[in-house]
């Protein structure tokens, strides 16, 4: 998806929002994840990054779009797999603000194809929602191509309000303030995001262990 915002685009009347996370732990990610960002993006194929960005996106436009991204104005999540490779992001981009136009933040989110229709897509759209809620976020935007049925059916289960031209679809829904619940949930998810990538970096450890003592006994 591309950072781009329809003017005309109005916020949904009454969107209904989780207080709460469920499904896979979903981890905040920082600088020192870029590398592992920069592999997950060239690991989609022509047609995935032409869905997530918007249009045909060469190596070279990716290597530039992820030695940009700001961690400390951006919020980026991420899902690990056991190899402690990432296999599903969401981008939430904050917008400047202006006098005419409430805080807001556009919504990205990519996932691998071995790692599809498990649920990662919404759990890092609801991860993004509850942190977007939690720093003042007024408004949750998403841009993409009509074509991305995804994030389409994304948009419609959260109660966005879309609208469609030449192609391409703009997404909104306005988020109602932080709340203690939205606090905690946020909190506890952090916790137990670290404690999922500590037991799979433990178990990931174990087996580069087990892998190098069976080759180094190995008969000869």
């Amino acid at each position: 998806m591309q950072n781009k915002l329809s003017s005309s685009l109005g916020p949904s009347a009454a969107p209904l929002i989780a207080s709460s996370l469920s499904g896979p732990p979903v981890r905040e990610l920082h600088g020192g994840h870029r590398a592992a960002i920069l592999k997950h993006f060239l690991r989609l194929n022509a047609e995935d990054r032409r869905l997530r960005f918007g249009v045909p996106t060469a190596d070279a436009v990716i290597r530039q779009y992820v030695k940009k991204l700001d961690f400390n104005q951006d919020a980026v999540f991420g899902i690990f797999d056991l190899n402690l490779a990432l296999v599903a992001i969401a981008h939430l981009a904050y917008l400047p603000a202006d006098k005419k136009r409430s805080r807001a933040t556009e919504f990205g989110v990519s996932v691998l194809p071995k790692s599809r229709y498990k649920g990662f897509g919404s759990a890092l759209l609801e991860r993004a929602m509850v942190h977007a809620r939690n720093t003042g976020v007024i408004t949750l935007f998403v841009h993409c191509l009509a074509q991305n049925k995804v994030m389409m059916h994304l948009a419609k289960k959260s109660g966005m309000q879309i609208d469609y031209a030449f192609g391409e679809a703009d997404a909104c829904l306005k988020l109602p303030p932080a709340n203690p619940s939205t606090i905690l949930a946020e909190a506890v998810n952090v916790q137990l995001a670290d404690f999922d990538f500590a037991i799979k970096s433990n178990l990931n450890q174990s087996n580069k262990t087990i892998r190098w003592l069976l080759k180094k006994n190995k008969p000869q």
